[in-house]
């Protein structure tokens, strides 16, 4: 059973051009970009483990390897940015911004406050 498609080709052209290339690096040439890109959507999608990954996809350390090195090096957040501009020029990206406000304090013996002994009948603080 294969798992790939979720990337059409038409979103494929517009990735491609902004992910690094292999040529020039020593050692063997990469896996193909469009498989790993595939894997990754994959296993955000389903919320799985790295070592879950389907074997249609290779080696789920290939996989993991990829998106640490392009989280690295920055390749994501390139991505993130042309096409958020692409989005926002085009008029498709909607600027809501929401803030919580909630607190959430924990009791003193939870935060490893310092212990103090009461003082006893007589006024004197134990310790």
């Amino acid at each position: 059973m294969t798992r790939t498609g979720v990337l059409s080709d038409e979103v494929w052209a517009r990735i491609a051009p902004h992910l690094p290339s292999s040529a020039g690096l020593r050692g063997g040439r990469w896996a193909d970009h469009r498989m790993v890109i595939e894997a990754i959507a994959w296993r955000y999608r389903t919320g799985s483990p790295w070592r879950d990954l389907p074997e249609c996809f290779g080696p789920w350390q290939t996989v993991w390897k990829r998106h640490d090195r392009w989280a690295a090096d920055g390749t994501w957040d390139r991505l993130l940015t042309e096409f958020s501009a692409d989005a926002d020029v085009a008029g498709e990206l909607d600027w809501v911004v929401s803030v919580d406000s909630s607190i959430n304090r924990a009791h003193q013996h939870a935060a490893g406050a310092r212990k103090v002994a009461a003082p006893d009948p007589a006024g004197h603080t134990g310790g």
